[in-house]
């Protein structure tokens, strides 16, 4: 066990504990554990839906504040940002862990089941504590709807289970990411020293803005005083509204690009090696089992955050402890992002959902799989940037199934037909409106190419479709 001294703390390091296969919890499989776990998930979904926003912080202030402030007991590690923020936060717990921190993430949406959203060390909770801390607010939740104009959101709700949770464990930090924007969202309760901002693009237009400055000053709303926030590579109009608030807070900035980030990589079997620079120094020979340039960059992002957690920055510039930050990235997984669910022919599930998580992906798959022929199975939301996230996998797409998941939110398929027929050719565009459907119709095209020809499966659109995908190809099916 190596010691390293970064800042005012002590680091004991050891070897991170090896990533489970598979840390996407499937339905329990006691029938009467499964049915309770479905009435909370209903109580839960007769709320506010969480794609709802009603500009206030007083539902959830009044519910931490019954609740005797939880967010309080905890040192937080806050993100934020339009793509890649899950995979971050999955990066920046690896390493804590590694660090022999307990700690607590929080992340949506969830790929299959609700209860993944709420981590501690690395795996998510377990259905019956789920249900345990849901019903033991339950008393509280009433107080607060009683109490405001509007009730608690579906969000507020999850938000406060996780933040009760990670005090009643307890965690040594939390990781949580933002639902929705950053100002206004549940999680800002939270009093974040590190501020985590990934790039920021078009997206949710119609509730944080149409330009990318204008979503920049929501989500830099969780950027707070002596924090310091750890910026990915934003466009220039976002940069100048996270530097104005980071200097209006007096935080320090590490920006991607100057203080930190992506030295080298190369793709290598099952994922990528990458030199990165942190803000202490180099690390080197980084093998990250994800596959994708906007991965490398995550690992920089996490790389920084964690450094910086650690005290280490411009005064205090040394490096954790190299092996112990291979050994974590190494460990990393990031469900439903470049997944390889299936071979022969091979399937991919990646939960693009907006244009710049498409591009993102559409550049990966070309790299990490070298497809000859490659199928798509899009199913979006009817309120997402469609025609921008076809364009960007037209390139890429040999022909493409569209489709539907089971959520109401899910576009209209012959609606999504037409515009896929604007973008690919009638030719290249198949319906199918069931996706178990369309699944089948997909890797039928795939084998049609041959066993020998390099044909693939790629379906995406949202985490909806990727989690439903996954349980129709067999994934944790209980």
């Amino acid at each position: 066990m190596a010691v390293i001294e970064a800042g005012s703390r002590t680091l004991r390091t050891q070897v991170a504990p090896a990533a489970p296969e598979d840390d996407v919890p499937s339905r329990p499989a006691d029938p009467a554990l499964d049915r309770e776990l479905r009435a909370v998930e209903q109580e839960l979904l007769d709320r506010w839906p969480e794609t709802r926003l009603e500009p206030s912080l007083d539902r959830i202030t009044a519910l931490m504040d019954v609740l005797g402030d939880p967010q309080r007991a905890y040192p937080a590690i806050h993100i934020t940002g339009t793509n890649g923020k899950t995979s971050t936060a999955r990066m920046i717990e690896r390493l804590l862990l590694a660090f022999a921190l307990r700690t607590g993430r929080y992340t949506s949406p969830h790929v299959q089941s609700v209860t993944e959203r709420i981590s501690l060390d690395g795996t998510p909770i377990s259905a019956e504590r789920f249900i345990e801390t849901y019903r033991d607010l339950q008393p509280y939740l009433g107080l607060v709807d009683g109490s405001q104009p509007y009730r608690l959101s579906f969000f507020e709700v999850l938000t406060g289970m996780a933040l009760a949770a990670f005090a009643d464990a307890p965690v040594d930090v939390a990781v949580v990411e933002v639902g929705l924007g950053g100002t206004w969202d549940a999680t800002n309760v939270v009093d974040g020293q590190v501020a985590v901002v990934t790039p920021i693009s078009l997206d949710h237009t119609r509730l944080l803005g149409d330009s990318t400055a204008a979503i920049a000053l929501e989500k830099a709303g969780i950027i707070k005083k002596d924090a310091t926030a750890v910026l990915a590579q934003q466009p220039a109009d976002a940069a100048k509204v996270l530097l104005e608030r980071a200097a209006g807070t007096g935080a320090t900035v590490a920006r991607e690009g100057l203080e930190f980030g992506v030295l080298h990589r190369e793709v290598a079997v099952g994922g990528q090696l990458l030199t990165l620079r942190g803000l202490g120094g180099e690390y080197g020979q980084v093998f990250l089992p994800l596959h994708g340039e906007h991965q490398a960059h995550n690992a920089a992002l996490a790389l920084a955050a964690v450094e910086a957690f650690f005290g280490i920055g411009r005064l205090h510039r040394r490096t954790l402890d190299m092996d112990t930050v291979r050994a974590a990235f190494a460990a990393v997984t990031s469900p439903g992002r470049l997944e390889v669910i299936r071979r022969s022919p091979t399937v991919v599930l990646d939960a693009a959902h907006n244009p710049g998580g498409a591009l993102a992906a559409a550049a990966a798959v070309g790299e990490a799989f070298a497809f000859s022929h490659l199928v798509g199975v899009v199913a979006p939301s009817g309120d997402k940037d469609v025609r921008g996230l076809l364009e960007a996998f037209e390139p890429v797409f040999a022909e493409v199934v569209v489709t539907r998941n089971s959520t109401p939110r899910s576009m209209d398929v012959d609606a999504l037909a037409a515009l896929a027929v604007e973008v690919f050719g009638g030719d290249r565009v198949q319906v199918e409106p069931r996706l178990d459907d369309a699944l089948e119709a997909a890797i039928t095209l795939a084998e049609d190419e041959g066993e020998y020809a390099g044909a693939g499966v790629l379906v995406t659109g949202s985490v909806v479709t990727v989690g439903e995908a996954r349980l129709l190809l067999g994934r944790k099916r209980p």
